[in-house]
């Protein structure tokens, strides 16, 4: 029988190259034990990455869905909180004026006008409001509240309707003043004319924001809260019949003004049912999309566990055979 040997050297040579061919094997299988995936993508999807290209393109895509309708989202519950803050208190400044009349308002005519005042701010600061560091109600100028102060509008309106001593002519040069572009557009509002683009949430779907401050719904309640402040103003001299019906006909236009609100906070709320709808959409198809890629990708456990042993005991031997291999020597074999 023939027999082949090798010198010292050569197995030296030998048994690194497969020591280190092992040490590589045990990492490339514990590291798909650990993370479930296996290490060799292109033997798993047969040098085909198209289907796996095509998960990943659609998980990019998904997820730029997804943060485009988590923003639309946070827009759309922080104009809501905005809104519903309008509304209540201009009810309240409503009911508060309802049924005033000329015999109590040397009372609390002037508290009324104060309270009107302060309630214009609020309005003012609401409509002012951000989120995420961008302004909802100015368009797409977001980097900018829309609204001038609480303190402009009334400047402007007390120089307006000073020295009128009828309630007709207060209540015209209001409503002009926040009709007329040279008025409240010009005077008050620093936003854009044009809207924000829609929000694209979903594969073909889209919600917009279209919401400004300087809307009809918003200027028509801020028009009744500034009247009711003009007629609570001392300054102006107006005396308790004129004021009277200034407050009976800022309570109307308030309560007027309800259904505007409502309307707008309806479709708000339509649109923010929608993001919702697209937000667990996406979820869905993304989850799905991840699980076909992960079974795509999966290392078996048992499978892999099994080889990572094999593997193991295949170097601890080699590390046997090499110490004792490392005590031979031409004494010990002499011996």
């Amino acid at each position: 029988m023939n027999m082949t040997s090798i010198g010292d050297l050569a197995q030296t040579l030998m048994l690194r190259s497969r020591s280190a061919e092992l040490k590589q094997t045990v990492a490339t299988l514990s590291n798909e034990l650990s993370t479930g995936r296996v290490s060799d993508a292109a033997s798993r999807v047969g040098n085909d990455f198209g289907y796996l290209s095509d998960i990943d393109r659609n998980l990019t895509r998904l997820e730029g869905f997804t943060v485009a309708a988590s923003e639309a989202r946070l827009f759309t519950d922080a104009a809501q909180v905005s809104l519903e803050t309008i509304q209540n208190d201009a009810s309240r400044l409503s009911s508060a004026m309802i049924s005033v009349n000329p015999s109590t308002l040397s009372a609390v005519g002037q508290n009324l006008g104060t309270q009107a005042r302060d309630t214009l701010g609020l309005t003012i600061g609401a409509l002012n409001s951000s989120a995420g560091g961008r302004s909802l109600f100015a368009g797409v100028a977001t980097d900018r509240a829309p609204l001038a102060s609480v303190d402009t509008m009334m400047s402007e309106l007390k120089t307006l309707v000073a020295g009128m001593t009828d309630a007709g002519d207060v209540r015209t040069a209001v409503d002009d003043w926040f009709s007329d572009p040279s008025g409240f557009k010009a005077v008050m509002y620093g936003g854009a004319d044009d809207t924000l683009a829609p929000f694209q949430i979903g594969p073909g779907q889209e919600v917009g924001f279209s919401l400004k401050a300087d809307d009809a719904e918003f200027r028509n309640i801020m028009s009744g809260m500034a009247l009711a402040a003009l007629a609570g103003d001392a300054s102006l001299g107006f005396d308790t019949g004129l004021q009277a019906e200034l407050f009976r006909h800022s309570a109307g236009s308030l309560t007027a003004g309800q259904d505007g609100l409502t309307a707008v906070r309806a479709d708000l709320g339509f649109a923010e049912a929608r993001i919702e709808d697209s937000i667990a959409r996406n979820e869905s198809a993304r989850t799905g999309l991840e699980y076909a890629r992960n079974a795509l990708l999966e290392a078996d456990p048992f499978e892999t566990a099994t080889r990572l042993e094999q593997a193991q005991f295949q170097l601890e031997t080699l590390y046997t055979v090499t110490v004792r291999s490392s005590k031979l020597s031409l004494l010990n074999f002499m011996r």
